[in-house]
């Protein structure tokens, strides 16, 4: 079995859904090959950080601050320590090319690594993660090599590839993340608790089918995210 999750290192509930997705697996007893593609959620951010606290509040207003605590005490239940107010809004891109990279290059084990990290330095640590020196130490602490990472983010590569994902992504008619699609033919979304993942899970792989009853908060989209 095969799944595809699509998904952004800027949206919170990628990150909820990436550790109750993983506590699914853990009690599945089928192998399960999972890939990690592209979307972005805010295609046209700055590739300079600012505050995540100012850039929320200027596009949902005041409501804001109560979608970051109401996604702060659902990830303390995953494990996941969620600190706003030093959360910084910048382009994800190129924290987009290092999962190719990963992936192509080290396999989805260090992929999968990687976007744990990516998360935890965006939502956790207050790391710029749009700044090419930060992006290596989070990459060489996911295993990656720092002179193939320096070099590759001072290049083009993965530019295209990755240009073509997100493409894909739309073309396949994803609009909120995160996304999982199983086997190219279901999709599930949103940061489903981890019953309802493997429900989808057990399904596909007894019948062939994931038709599986989902509450649609617990997603991302590019105009908002459903708490």
């Amino acid at each position: 079995m095969k799944i595809d999750v699509y998904s952004d290192i800027a949206c919170p509930w990628c990150f909820v859904g990436k550790h109750r997705f993983e506590r699914a697996l853990a009690a599945f007893p089928q192998q399960v090959e999972v890939v990690y593609h592209p979307y972005q959620l805010v295609p046209d951010a700055p590739a300079e950080a600012s505050p995540h606290r100012a850039w929320l509040a200027d596009r949902y207003g005041p409501q804001s601050r109560a979608m970051d605590d109401r996604v702060t005490a659902l990830g303390a239940a995953e494990g996941i320590t969620f600190d706003f107010d030093a959360a910084l809004h910048v382009n994800t891109f190129h924290g987009h090319r290092l999962l190719w990279l990963a992936a192509a290059e080290y396999g989805l084990p260090t992929q999968h690594a990687l976007k744990e990290k990516l998360l935890a330095a965006h939502f956790s640590e207050g790391v710029d993660v749009g700044d090419f020196s930060a992006l290596t130490d989070v990459a060489v602490a996911a295993g990656l090599d720092r002179d193939r990472v320096t070099a590759f983010l001072a290049s083009a590569e993965g530019t295209a590839e990755v240009e073509a994902e997100l493409k894909q992504a739309r073309a396949l008619g994803i609009t909120s993340v995160p996304t999982f699609v199983i086997d190219d033919t279901w999709a599930v979304q949103g940061a489903q608790e981890s019953s309802t993942f493997l429900r989808a899970l057990e399904q596909a792989a007894a019948t062939g089918a994931a038709a599986v009853d989902a509450d649609p908060a617990g997603t991302c989209t590019d105009e908002s995210c459903a708490v």
